[in-house]
């Protein structure tokens, strides 16, 4: 076992710290849309008025986020960062290549599509449900996976696994 280039442990934070952040703005905004709906001065005036109603689904969207980014928090605590696995798993540091172009990956339960800068470096982060994501779980160094992409098939290779 290689120890990973790019400390997990600071990855799973960096990525902790942006649903934090996101936590906290969607709560801001869910106490004021909450606080609209529920204001006496937001009564309907008439049978078409719905201000009221609509900052109410609002508010209640809102409020679903809140309990998303809560379970996001929830699964980036269980990932293990300390198992250095011999194949791709959630909490793997992952080297892909694809067209000659080797990029670092980090696979996770949740947080897909993000870009991580850590150490001078940056990491994608990737769903374990995304179509990579899927393919290379359970995956080795050397091993070559295909992904459908716009009615086509791309090639890609593991490189290495942290």
């Amino acid at each position: 076992m290689i120890k990973s280039p790019i400390p997990k442990e600071k990855l799973v934070e960096a990525l902790k710290e942006k649903v934090k952040e996101e936590l906290s703005e969607i709560k801001k905004a869910f106490k004021s849309s909450h606080s609209l709906a529920t204001d006496s001065e937001m009564k309907a005036e008439g049978k078409y008025d719905t201000r009221s109603i609509e900052a109410g689904y609002i508010a209640g969207a809102q409020q679903k986020r809140v309990q998303e980014l809560e379970q996001e928090l929830g699964l980036l605590d269980e990932i293990n960062v300390n198992h250095l696995p011999d194949t791709v798993s959630v909490g793997s540091i992952v080297e892909i290549e694809f067209n000659d172009l080797t990029r670092m990956y980090f696979i996770s339960s949740t947080g897909g599509g993000s870009f991580i800068p850590i150490d001078g470096q940056t990491v994608m982060v990737i769903s374990a449900f995304s179509p990579i994501g899927s393919e290379v779980i359970g995956l080795g160094p050397g091993d070559d996976f295909e992904v459908e992409h716009k009615n086509q098939n791309r090639s890609y290779k593991v490189i290495s696994v942290y």
